[in-house]
């Protein structure tokens, strides 16, 4: 795995092809499986997505239909639009509801991402053994740290790196559809109705990127 990453980040960094007037393209609905690695090969979390491109919702379930060796038991209701997301527990029937300060996620290019270079991973010369990708990058704001996305010319984020100044992970899509499979999935539970925005300490910057550090 890290033979793999380190070849990745240098494809990212010596490609060649630039053309940073190109805009973002935003992505589609989608529904699949994303895994989170840290750069030293440790899985943080595995497990299934649902993405709504329209209302930018996102719904992270990790370690329940596909269970991993994974360190960290994730279930996340994002609602980017809103500024706030939810921590769901399922089993406990509670959840805590919170304000997002950070809307950076690996399921959309932001945008004022700049195309960094185009590439074929795999082979461009034999048919079925290639495919090609544009590579985004931009800062991790309010962090410090930065970002580059690997996103099919069909708009589709395959990987995201991102890079922080304390550590680094590696978010990967697979499996996936372009549509929203169960659209209940996107829906505030019932238990988690009328609950108070909690207070956000100070300092403390909560994301989607957050909740795997």
């Amino acid at each position: 795995m890290s033979a793999t990453t380190a070849l990745l980040v240098l494809v990212c960094l010596t490609a060649t092809t630039r053309a940073d007037h190109h805009q973002p393209c935003h992505t589609h609905n989608m529904t699949g499986l994303m895994s989170v690695m840290t750069l030293k090969g440790e899985m943080k979390a595995f497990g299934a997505f649902t993405y709504d491109s329209v209302g930018r919702k996102l719904r992270f379930k990790s370690n329940e239909s596909h269970p991993t060796n994974a360190s960290l038991d994730l279930d996340l209701l994002m609602f980017f639009e809103e500024g706030i997301f939810y921590e769901i527990d399922s089993r406990n029937q509670s959840c805590e509801k919170k304000k997002l300060q950070m809307s950076l996620h690996p399921f959309d290019i932001p945008d004022d991402a700049k195309l960094h270079s185009t590439v074929t991973t795999g082979s461009s010369s034999i048919e079925g053994e290639g495919m090609k990708v544009s590579i985004w990058t931009g800062p991790l704001t309010p962090m410090k740290g930065s970002y580059s996305m690997s996103v099919t010319m069909g708009c589709l984020p395959v990987t995201t790196f991102y890079f922080t100044d304390t550590t680094s992970f590696l978010f990967s899509n697979m499996d996936v559809e372009l549509k929203v499979k169960d659209p209940d999935v996107l829906v505030v539970p019932s238990f988690c109705h009328g609950k108070p925005v909690e207070d956000t300490p100070e300092g403390t910057v909560n994301s989607f990127l957050n909740e795997f550090m």
